[in-house]
C-alpha cells in the first residue's frame, strides 16, 4: 500500500496518467514562486497537490555535509552500487525543492528522507523518476506516493529516537524504511502477500534490521506488538478504526486518511490521561482499506 496512491476514478490507469501529467504541470512553477496554499484540486496520495500549509519565503538550502546522508543503514548497502551517486544529488533536490520549501521544516524528518534511497523501492525501469513529485506504480496495481505525502505523515506522527512505530500499508517498504531511520523498531502490515514478501526482502537487502513485515488485514493493528508510540495508515478506511486507537500508547499519534469520495487526513492523539484529541490536517485522496474496514463500511453504510 504504501501510501497507496493509485487514482479511484472510473478511467484507471488514465486518469493516473492525467493526474500525474498535472501534476508535473504545477511542479514546473519557478523556484521563485510561492508554493500554493492547500485549495487547489485532490489528488490521491497528495494533499491538495502543494502542501497542508505552504511555507513562505525562499527555500531552505542543505550544503553538502549538513545531512549525514551515507552513513545510514539504507546507504550502507547501496553505496556500492553504480549509478547511486546521481540519485544522491537528485534525493538532495527533492529535499530542498518539495519539502523544506513547503512545511516540511523537522529536521530529522528531512534527514530521513535524504538517508532513504528512494530509487530501490520502485522498478528499476522507472528509478529515474523516483525523485519526482508524483506517486509511482509498484506493481500489483499499488503506487509508491509522493515524498511530500511521506513527510508530512512521517512528521506529524513525531517520531522519536525510542519511538516503536505501526505502519499500516507496507506497499514497497517506503515509509517503513523512513520510520526506521526514526525509530527504535518498526513493525509493518500489508495486505497483500506479494508486496509483503517483496517489501521484506528488499529492506532487509537495504540494511534495516529494525524492521519487521507481516501479511495481514492492517484494520485490526498489530496488538501482539502493541502499544505503540506511532502509527501511519496508508489507505483510507470511512472511520477511525478502534483497534488502532486502542494500540496507541499513552502520548501516541495516529495519522490517517480517513472518509470514502471526500476525505481528510487526521491526526489522532492519545492524552497521557487516554482522552483522544483528533485533528483534521488536509484534504487528501487515498485507495480505501480494504478487508475488514470495506466490510464494516459496508454494514455502517447499510445501517443508516
Amino acid at each position: 500500500m504504501d501510501s497507496r496512491t493509485v487514482i479511484l476514478a472510473a478511467g484507471g490507469l488514465a486518469a493516473v496518467a492525467a493526474a500525474m501529467f498535472l501534476w508535473r504541470a504545477i511542479g514546473r512553477m519557478s523556484d521563485n514562486e510561492e508554493v500554493p496554499p492547500a485549495k487547489a484540486s485532490v489528488r490521491e496520495g497528495t494533499v491538495n497537490g502543494a502542501g497542508s500549509a505552504a511555507a513562505k519565503g525562499p527555500a531552505r538550502k542543505y550544503p553538502p555535509g549538513e545531512y549525514s546522508a551515507g552513513e545510514g543503514p539504507a546507504e550502507a548497502e547501496a553505496a556500492s552500487r553504480p549509478g547511486d551517486d546521481e540519485f544522491l544529488a537528485a534525493r538532495r533536490r527533492m529535499v530542498e525543492e518539495q519539502l523544506a520549501a513547503r512545511d516540511i521544516h523537522d529536521p530529522r524528518v528531512l534527514d530521513a528522507m535524504l538517508r532513504v534511497p528512494r530509487h530501490r523501492f520502485v522498478p528499476e525501469a522507472i528509478a529515474a523518476e523516483a525523485y519526482d513529485d508524483h506517486p509511482l506504480s509498484i506493481g500489483h496495481g499499488q503506487t509508491i506516493s509522493q515524498p511530500y505525502i511521506v513527510a508530512l505523515m512521517t512528521q506529524l506522527a513525531a517520531p522519536q529516537p525510542e519511538s516503536r512505530a505501526l505502519d499500516v500499508g507496507t506497499g514497497s517498504g517506503y515509509q517503513a524504511a523512513v520510520l526506521a531511520e526514526l525509530c527504535r523498531e518498526v513493525h509493518s502490515i500489508e495486505i497483500l502477500e506479494p508486496l509483503a514478501a517483496e517489501a521484506a526482502e528488499r529492506l532487509k537487502r537495504l540494511g534495516y534490521r529494525n524492521v519487521t513485515v507481516r501479511t495481514g488485514d492492517g484494520y485490526r493493528g498489530w496488538p501482539e506488538k502493541a502499544p505503540f508510540d506511532l502509527i501511519i495508515v496508508a489507505a483510507a478506511p470511512d472511520h477511525v478504526p478502534q483497534p488502532l486507537i486502542d494500540q496507541l500508547a499513552s502520548g501516541g499519534r495516529l495519522v490517517i486518511p480517513v472518509g470514502d469520495a471526500r476525505q481528510e487526513l487526521l491526526l489522532i492523539e492519545k492524552g497521557r490521561d487516554g482522552t483522544v484529541r483528533r485533528e483534521s490536517v488536509a484534504p487528501v485522496m487515498f485507495v480505501p482499506m480494504t478487508g475488514e474496514a470495506m466490510r464494516k463500511g459496508s454494514e455502517r453504510r447499510i445501517g443508516r
